[in-house]
């Protein structure tokens, strides 16, 4: 198994057929191949051996694709870089990794001065935009026409495909080492339940495409036949109009984008009936935000996506038919067709249905280990089992319910204080437009549950309106003690609320750290 078959596959049997789309610029498959093949050329050219690490810096396109697919046929190590990290943290990834070249657009060119300060080992930057290529760099497209295609060297099996880091929630990202049969197993898995892409349809990459949600779909696409149709960043009009331009069946998002989808005037006034499918995830999404999408996206099949980076990344799903059913679509779904899932004690022991314990995950999309870190792989996979730091609970149907992080489950006054749960509560209100629920310092309760709270435009609500609405759904203890009103919150590059971010004003003083 290796991740470029497919698009060995797709230039053989559809060579004519549309397979990017980036803007004005459209390429079939037998265009992508060759354009694929040259650029391993060129790397080859420049000295790249076998496992050797290529980053890319970059926002969405067409050529994103490509070099997903040149660097493993060149016999390299693909590893994408988070677009939202500092200068500083870009450096750690590149010099943990041991990178020595990397691509970057027009975005990111001008970090690259202070990235080879501060990366000795960064011998060759390869320009991939379209404006003027910077001084010192190479040019994208004039590699690709100067070298000749080479054979795909066929990187495959348990082989390293790529290193993906985490978000670094506590100290420095880790590096989450993929095989190809990890990436594989995992895409064909997906394309196998029939519930995430449309079989030759057109796959909008509006999520950014250095996370590892996006190149599942890459991969799903590639096995499916059909187009991949890129924006350079997630804008709701930008992407409404896209949908309709070019006829889009398929799209992935998180809670925030689709909640900012649904709000963006430009978005409403788009024809959006191509659209198929709309696999969702990363992040909670609260009931109301759920009904909302699907009341203004009737025709739309909804496939709800849980997983991590280790487990590349699928390990449950929820179904379209599933979430008809008010319970049901409150779960994460059932196992993929290609892994195991149990939950356990504290002890690694399989609890009872209906008990709160830690998801583990088992199979062939298991990572290998986190890259130079051998104590931290060792516990993240003991047993045979990739332990995600999830709780949550099974029923005697299979389905996964989610109750929080295990690390950001507040305890106050005793009691276990799951912060979905709340947040669901929260988000039925009318006035909510985002919130984040989080462990406070008290000085009676050991930890105080506290609401962080985006208002719809326009709207009011105060601390104590929140709190009595909450008590209605909740338990008392559950609900917010307290609440602050923000403007918008701290978001990851994959869209998610950065909770330690919320967290940091209010543990310092009390000289706690929380992830």
């Amino acid at each position: 198994m290796n991740i470029t078959q497919h698009l060995q596959r797709n230039a053989r049997h559809s060579p004519d057929c549309e397979s990017t789309i980036c803007g004005d610029r459209v390429r079939n498959w037998a265009e992508t191949r060759e354009r694929v093949a040259r650029l391993a050329g060129a790397l080859r050219s420049l000295g790249i051996g076998s496992g050797d690490r290529v980053a890319i810096l970059s926002l969405n396109s067409d050529r994103y694709v490509e070099y997903l697919f040149a660097v493993p046929w060149a016999d390299a190590v693909i590893t994408p870089v988070n677009i939202r990290w500092s200068p500083a943290e870009i450096a750690y990834s590149l010099v943990d990794s041991g990178t020595g070249t990397l691509f970057v657009d027009d975005a990111f060119a001008p970090m690259v001065p202070a990235l080879r300060e501060q990366v000795p080992g960064l011998r060759t930057v390869v320009h991939c935009g379209d404006g003027p290529t910077p001084e010192g760099a190479l040019d994208y497209e004039r590699l690709i026409v100067e070298h000749g295609p080479v054979e795909d060297a066929r990187r495959a099996g348990d082989q390293l495909a790529g290193i993906f880091y985490t978000g670094g929630t506590t100290g420095h990202p880790k590096g989450v080492m993929l095989s190809h049969a990890n990436l594989v197993i995992s895409a064909m898995a997906a394309a196998a339940a029939g519930e995430f892409l449309t079989p030759g349809g057109r796959t909008l990459h509006a999520a950014p495409m250095f996370h590892l949600a996006d190149l599942f779909t890459v991969l799903i696409r590639n096995i499916l036949g059909g187009t991949h149709v890129t924006v350079p960043f997630f804008e709701p009009a930008a992407v409404a109009q896209t949908v309709e331009k070019h006829q889009v069946t398929d799209v992935l998002l998180v809670p925030t984008m689709i909640q900012m989808l649904l709000d963006a005037p430009g978005a409403a006034e788009a024809d959006l009936s191509s659209l198929q499918r709309l696999i969702y995830g990363a992040s909670p999404i609260s009931d109301s935000l759920l009904s909302r999408a699907q009341a203004a996206l009737p025709g739309v099949r909804f496939t709800q996506a849980y997983g991590m980076t280790e487990l590349a990344p699928l390990a449950t799903y929820l179904c379209a038919e599933d979430h008809a059913d008010p319970v049901l679509r409150r779960s994460a779904g059932r196992a993929g067709p290609n892994v195991e899932v149990r939950v356990v004690d504290a002890e690694d022991q399989e609890v009872a249905p209906g008990v709160v314990g830690e998801v583990v995950v088992r199979g062939g999309n298991v990572m290998l280990g986190y890259w130079n870190r051998p104590a931290e792989t060792s516990d993240a996979l003991r047993g045979g089992w990739m332990h995600t730091g999830d709780g949550g609970y099974l029923n005697d149907r299979g389905f996964v319910f989610l109750v929080d992080r295990l690390k950001d489950m507040i305890v106050s006054g005793g009691e276990n204080v799951y912060s979905a749960e709340v947040e669901n509560a929260l988000a039925t209100h009318p006035a909510v437009a985002q919130c984040a629920v989080i462990g406070v310092p008290d000085p009676e309760l050991g930890e105080r549950v506290h609401a962080v709270v985006v208002l719809v435009p326009g709207a009011t609500a105060t601390q104590e309106e929140l709190r009595a609405h909450c008590k209605a759904l909740i338990a008392g203890y559950k609900a917010p003690r307290t609440s602050e009103f923000v403007d918008a919150m701290p978001l990851s590059g994959a869209g998610k609320i950065l909770k330690r971010e919320l967290r940091a004003k209010h543990w310092p003083e009390a000289g706690r750290a929380i992830g």
